[in-house]
């Protein structure tokens, strides 16, 4: 098995002879070889932080909008303005004509060029899970929910946390979750 080749992000790693743990050795086999003494650069896995962005592909923008607006009313991070000139318009061409929200630390977006309806039971997403401060901000949801004719499951007790399940106009499945306090 030969190296992996050294690129931006290498880790300089010493042989550990027959002392690596068990669950360490699938890393460094193709780095080592079997037992291997010699210090070699190696690609090792990176462990991703948090998620930059989850977007969402959409049959309708007006329609997705309206009701993510109306639920969570986040701040829109890029869209394309009504009046933008077409260098503005190659510049935001990623945006497919939808939308990306600030949440946090991060960004969620729309994308408006589906054709068919969501089903979790095909490859790609089961659903999205958003994290809120409490219990009470599940409950306004609820209140929210009810308010505008939204089907949801209630609260759930997890045990470490209460989630609410509910769907957008796709019928992508969506959830809050929050973590019970210590």
């Amino acid at each position: 098995m030969g190296l992996v080749p050294a690129g931006p992000v290498t880790t300089r790693l010493v042989a550990l002879g027959s002392r690596v743990a068990a669950h360490s050795q699938r890393w460094l086999t193709p780095c080592f070889g079997s037992g291997a003494r010699v210090v070699k650069d190696c690609v090792m896995p990176i462990t991703p932080l948090s998620y930059a962005h989850v977007r969402l592909t959409v049959t309708d923008i007006a329609r997705s909008r309206a009701f993510y607006d109306d639920v969570f009313g986040l701040p829109v991070a890029f869209e394309v303005p009504v009046d933008a000139d077409d260098a503005t318009k190659e510049q935001l061409g990623f945006l497919f004509g939808g939308v990306i929200y600030a949440m946090g630390g991060s960004l969620f977006g729309l994308r408006p060029v589906a054709t068919d309806r969501f089903d979790e039971d095909r490859v790609g997403l089961d659903h999205v899970c958003f994290a809120v401060a409490g219990l009470a901000d599940i409950e306004a949801m609820i209140a929210l929910l009810d308010e505008r004719g939204h089907p949801h499951s209630g609260i759930k007790d997890l045990g470490v946390g209460y989630i609410l399940e509910f769907r957008d106009p796709d019928n992508i499945a969506l959830e809050l979750f929050a973590a019970k306090a210590a």
